[in-house]
């Protein structure tokens, strides 16, 4: 039990929910957590079951710590102003139309503030992360999808539409296959992790890299055109924004060096306006509570 404030973040992903509590030192934020917790995420049972599940952490928490002053949460898609979910591409059942703030807010007493799970992975390596000296720092998560984000002068960057950093969704090849976006040709259905390596034969992104790693040319092939539609997707957000750091993150991200340096390299090839010694392209420093970091943060901000 602590009489120090508590915040809680929350990532929902597809297969586990992560949580964290962090706790307010006078008025700052402390980034280590003082309690972390993974359940698994039961999608299957449909919104209101995983509702119910991170009402359930939320409780759990309590239990340990004591009351709480905020939560964020941190989900795999787009929503409105008021919690009402309109694009989950890659969580099954009927998420469209439901109120994930109202199911959770109304069970736990505080109103959950959410944020994309890519945009918390983003806000937590630029605020205490591998991209926090950044002046400019894109954030891109691989894992199950893609999804990225923006941080400029230590703040993130959502847009006028909150829908700023949708890295994943530039178009890299117009006639390319549909995206669940509603396009054709996005970063998502040409690089992410699935349909990579598939496309070399493979059943995962596990044995693809192991295949990688092992010298297999179709291994190889596979994932230098990734990262190079990868490098494109960086390459325009470095001429728009002046982008000095990227930070790699997600399940994907794990493989390290196998990962990275493909990325690295194709970034090196297409970035052009700026010496690309001056874009640094490395890998996230939080691991899989990034975004229960983020989340947090972001729950803890002072609302307008």
């Amino acid at each position: 039990m602590t009489s120090s404030p508590i915040h809680i973040g929350l990532d929902l992903g597809g297969t586990n929910i992560k949580a964290v509590a962090l706790r307010s030192v006078g008025t700052q934020l402390d980034p280590s957590p003082i309690l972390r917790s993974t359940s698994p995420t039961e999608a299957a049972g449909g919104p209101q079951h995983v509702s119910d599940r991170l009402v359930s952490m939320v409780e759990d928490i309590t239990k340990d710590l004591g009351p709480v002053a905020t939560i964020g949460l941190g989900v795999p898609g787009l929503f409105a102003s008021d919690g009402t979910i309109e694009l989950f591409p890659n969580m099954a059942g009927p998420w469209k139309g439901f109120n994930i703030v109202s199911a959770v807010g109304s069970k736990v007493g505080i109103t959950p503030t959410l944020i994309n799970d890519a945009r918390a992975f983003t806000l937590a390596e630029g605020t205490v992360g591998a991209g926090r000296d950044a002046a400019v720092m894109l954030g891109v998560v691989l894992g199950t999808g893609i999804g990225g984000g923006v941080m400029i002068n230590g703040r993130l960057h959502i847009g006028a539409n909150g829908l700023a950093g949708e890295f994943a969704h530039q178009v890299v090849e117009p006639n390319g296959p549909a995206c669940g976006c509603g396009n054709n040709g996005c970063i998502e259905t040409l690089a992410r992790g699935d349909f990579v390596a598939s496309s070399a034969g493979f059943s995962d992104t596990k044995a693809l890299y192991a295949a990688s790693a092992r010298g297999d040319e179709r291994a190889i092939t596979a994932i230098n055109k990734a990262a190079g539609y990868i490098a494109i997707g960086v390459s325009n957000a470095a001429a728009l924004l002046g982008v000095d750091v990227v930070v790699i993150g997600g399940g994907i991200a794990n493989g390290g060096d196998l990962v990275i340096d493909p990325i690295r390299d194709a970034v090196r090839q297409r970035v052009t306006l700026a010496s690309p010694d001056h874009l640094h392209v490395v890998q996230g420093i939080l691991g899989s509570e990034a975004g229960a970091i983020g989340a947090a943060l972001i729950g803890a901000r002072p609302r307008p």
